[in-house]
C-alpha cells in the first residue's frame, strides 16, 4: 500500500493580499517560506519515493523545503491537475476590488459556489473532474507499491482531492479551510 502525503503550498504574496491567484504566479512570502519548512519538519521522518508539484513557483518552493529531508526521492513530477483553480477574468484582481464591483453574493458564488465561476474560469465542479483523473492514475500506477508519494498542491485542488479521497459532502468541500502547514494522509 503506498501513502500519499498531500500539502498546500505556503502562503504566497496574493494570499496575504487577499488576490485572485489561480493560474498566475505568485512566491511565497517570508510566511510562506516558514509554513513549508513546517511541512518539511512535519513528514521529516516519513518516506518519500516520489514527489509530486504543479508548474507554480508557489507548489515548487514549498516542494523543495520538503525534499531537504529526502535524499531518498528518486523522482519529482509535474503534473498541472493539481494546480490550483482557475479563476479566468478575476485573476489578478482583489477581493475587495471583485466585491465593489459585482456584490458579495456574487463574490461568494464565485469564492464558493460549486457550479458558479467567472469568466474563463473553473468551477470546484470543473477542478473535481481534473484531479479525480489524477487520483486515478495515482491508484493505477502505486497501489500496492509500497511508495511515499508527496504532493505540494493548492488549496482548491486539495479540497476536491480531499472530497474524493474522503467521499465529502459538497457542502462539506466549499466549507473547508485548507491549512498552510499541515497535511493530509491517505493510503492506496
Amino acid at each position: 500500500m503506498s501513502t500519499i502525503f498531500l500539502f498546500r503550498h505556503g502562503q504566497t504574496y496574493f494570499n496575504r493580499d487577499k488576490i485572485f491567484t489561480g493560474w498566475l504566479d505568485s512566491k511565497l512570502t517570508p510566511l510562506g517560506i516558514d509554513q513549508a519548512k513546517v511541512i518539511g519538519n512535519l513528514l521529516k521522518d516519513k518516506n518519500i519515493d516520489l514527489a509530486y508539484q504543479t508548474r507554480l513557483s508557489r507548489s515548487i518552493d514549498t516542494l523543495k523545503e520538503v525534499l531537504v529531508f529526502h535524499p531518498e526521492c528518486r523522482e519529482i513530477l509535474t503534473d498541472d491537475r493539481m494546480i490550483e483553480r482557475s479563476y479566468g477574468n478575476l485573476s489578478g484582481h482583489t477581493h475587495v476590488e471583485t466585491i465593489a464591483k459585482y456584490g458579495q453574493d456574487m463574490f461568494d458564488k464565485w469564492h464558493r459556489g460549486w457550479q458558479d465561476k467567472a469568466d474563463n474560469g473553473e468551477s470546484f465542479a470543473d477542478v473535481e473532474v481534473r484531479v479525480g483523473d489524477f487520483i486515478a492514475d495515482l491508484k493505477a500506477k502505486y497501489s500496492g507499491q509500497n511508495l511515499g508519494i508527496s504532493i505540494s498542491a493548492h488549496g482548491n485542488s486539495i479540497r476536491l482531492f480531499r472530497k474524493i479521497m474522503e467521499k465529502a459532502s459538497i457542502e462539506d468541500t466549499v466549507s473547508w479551510v485548507i491549512p498552510y502547514d499541515q497535511y493530509f494522509e491517505y493510503q492506496i
